[in-house]
């Protein structure tokens, strides 16, 4: 099992960064996956989450700014982020999710991809 984040960076408050995760060595499209973030001195939080049946979850701080995807053929997870702001500042990790909020102990922590909001 492999996931690999990209898409991170530095910007300014109000902007916008579209995270990628590249999975491979699962059945990706009968897998929940998880976007968690973990800023600096705090534990991991997740974000959202996005399921086989198409249900999405998302944390009540990101509603409506953040918007996660997938793409079944390309194994790949999306995390568009709009309007960020610096508590959004985070290391950023995909993972599997067995249900909404949870996440695969074994898949954590990941390389990730930072994302710093500062202005």
């Amino acid at each position: 099992v492999q996931f690999v984040e990209s898409g991170g960076g530095l910007v300014q408050p109000g902007e916008s960064l579209r995270l990628s995760c590249a999975a491979s060595g699962f059945p990706f499209r009968d897998i929940g996956m998880i976007w968690v973030r973990q800023a600096p001195g705090k534990g991991p939080e997740w974000v959202a989450s996005i399921h086989p049946d198409a249900r999405i979850f998302y944390i009540d701080s990101v509603k409506g700014r953040f918007t996660i995807a997938r793409d079944n053929a390309k194994n790949m997870v999306y995390l568009q982020m709009n309007n960020l702001k610096p508590e959004d500042t985070a290391l950023y990790t995909c993972a599997r999710s067995g249900s909404p909020g949870s996440w695969f102990i074994s898949d954590y922590p990941g390389q990730g991809t930072q994302v710093t909001v500062s202005s």
